[in-house]
């Protein structure tokens, strides 16, 4: 089973630029291929994409800009997370495919944002109703007197 995650808080494109952080309790580094392999405990923190990630071992591929991530594979960005065998994360797609052992599956979690409420339109005033026009001079109505 292959799982092609993308879209969701990870962006379709990732920035340019930044830098990934990583830590493993051996590293190798293939000047000719362009390849470093991170083995046990490795690390990886991409701030630029709020990206944090732990596996067994890494293998960073310069040329082709991914990160193969395997064994026990955690990774979480934000407040989602993902649970596999093997990752490999695209860089500049900012995308993730996932595999898991055999009869097992990948797991992910992802928290949803919540609804953005619409503003209430404000309430719209009573309609004015128009008194008639008074005429110009008013008629001279005699009032009658004790006289």
């Amino acid at each position: 089973m292959l799982i092609l995650i993308g879209g969701l808080s990870w962006p379709s494109q990732a920035q340019s630029g930044g830098s990934i952080k990583l830590r493993a309790d051996v590293q190798e580094a293939d000047a000719n291929t362009g390849i470093i392999t991170a083995r046990g405990n490795v690390k990886i923190d991409y701030p630029e994409e709020a990206i944090y990630a732990t596996s067994a071992q890494a293998q960073y591929y310069s040329r082709e800009r991914r990160i193969i991530l395997t064994g026990n594979v955690f990774v979480q960005q934000e407040a989602n997370t993902l649970q596999a065998e093997v990752v490999t994360y695209l860089i500049d797609e900012g995308r993730f495919v996932a595999t898991p052992n055999d009869n097992e599956q990948v797991e992910s979690i992802y928290v949803l944002p919540e609804p953005v409420e619409e503003p209430t339109a404000a309430p719209q005033p009573e309609p004015v109703t128009t008194l008639p026009a008074l005429p110009e001079e008013l008629p001279n109505f005699a009032i009658p007197t004790d006289e």
